[in-house]
């Protein structure tokens, strides 16, 4: 039976690599609804095949306060015109066009915050951009019905920001970024991949590598460690910076910049490493309570985790034993640790068990069918 619910779901970036989004898009399909997912497109964005509707916004700026007007705009217009039951706004940058147009059609609306978006370094660091997006959220926040986040950190704290929500239990609901577990082919080779044979490898990875993500002080700590190579892949507001500390620092041949990849050919080069890489600091909240994507993408590679003592990722780590937890991304801190893995490979052998039992153990079946019935509960 064709479907006759129609669910769209927004965000910014250019949809090649969300795979949450992607997650909420299937849901949604199960439960009945034609779904389109909406975003933008960028010079570099890659085709986009998926199951479902999707569509790009070709916009003339692409960052500062004037794409995200032109964004919202674009996205208000676009949702008026079309027939919507349901409205998925992923983040606070979406927000204001999609409760606008839930209000003028009367679709429901669901929001997924990523992050504890006011707090991100980008915004804390101009206090004037801050307070304007804070308006938004204040404005919006306690009217929403429905609201989703990645983890309990994020979900407590925005609970003490808003303590009169109007969702049903008064919660903000929380569906982990677990992924579910796929099948990513044969384990490839290093020399597939065009990997040295004897390095340490290791991985940081994300499309979100920006300021305060711990990549410089990655970069910066391979000077000491010979007989070493960080993957670097993804993108970023850092990568300018990585790029030209490569160059400084002469690390061509310690250091590899790929940029970013389809999920599956990431994962080719994750699986192929011996220690992934999550040094986010502790220099704001959203940082403090992230539980970001790699993670779990290190751990179903099967390879232990060099993290910094965030509440949220340092838990998991230290819950299965599966990596080295460090107070800061120093750079020395890096290299101690690095060397003393290489050291003790029975030790590192152990960690990289325990990885993969908290992959086991950490499903994305469960989180997926949590979201299922969040979302089919809206009626």
């Amino acid at each position: 039976m064709p479907a006759t619910r129609r669910a769209i779901v927004a965000v910014t970036n250019d949809l090649a690599t969300d795979n949450r989004v992607d997650r909420t898009c299937g849901v949604l399909q199960e439960l009945g609804y034609a779904v389109e997912l909406v975003g933008r497109v960028l010079p570099q964005s890659p085709p986009v095949g998926r199951s479902y509707a999707t569509r790009r916004f070709r916009l003339w700026f692409r960052k500062g306060a004037l794409f995200y007007a032109a964004y919202n705009l674009r996205l208000f217009l676009h949702l008026l015109v079309h027939r919507v039951q349901l409205i998925v706004a992923n983040d606070l940058d979406t927000l204001p066009a999609c409760f606008l147009a839930a209000r003028l059609k009367g679709a429901k609306l669901v929001y997924d915050t990523h992050e504890f978006y006011t707090e991100v370094p980008e915004l804390v660091g101009r206090p004037f951009v801050r307070r304007i997006w804070l308006g938004f959220e204040r404005w919006i926040f306690p009217r929403l019905r429905s609201v989703i986040t990645v983890n309990d950190s994020i979900a407590r704290a925005y609970e003490a920001r808003y303590p009169r929500l109007r969702t049903p239990d008064g919660k903000v609901a929380v569906v982990r970024n677990i992924p579910v577990p796929r099948d990513l082919g044969p384990m490839p080779t290093r020399a597939e991949l065009g990997l040295p044979e004897e390095a340490f490898i290791l991985v940081l990875q994300g499309s979100g590598i920006n300021v305060d993500r711990g990549g410089e002080e990655a970069v910066l700590a391979m000077r000491d460690l010979p007989g070493c190579l960080l993957l670097l892949i993804g993108g970023g507001d850092a990568w300018p910076v990585l790029e030209e500390l490569v160059r400084t620092h002469g690390l061509q041949d310690r250091v590899r910049l790929i940029g970013r990849l389809p999920y599956v050919d990431m994962m080719r080069h994750t699986r192929c490493a011996d220690l992934g890489l999550t040094l986010d600091k502790d220099s704001n909240l959203n940082y403090r309570y992230s539980l970001p994507n790699k993670l779990f993408d290190y751990l179903h590679a099967g390879i232990p985790v060099l993290a910094t003592d965030l509440p949220e990722v340092a838990a998991i780590v230290r819950r299965f034993d599966a990596g080295v937890v460090l107070p800061d991304p120093a750079p020395e801190r890096i290299v101690t640790a690095v060397q003393a893995l290489r050291a003790e490979p029975d030790r590192h052998g152990a960690l990289r068990r325990n990885a993969i039992f908290a992959a086991a153990s950490l499903d994305g079946a469960d989180e997926r069918a949590a979201l299922k019935a969040l979302l089919e509960g809206l009626g």
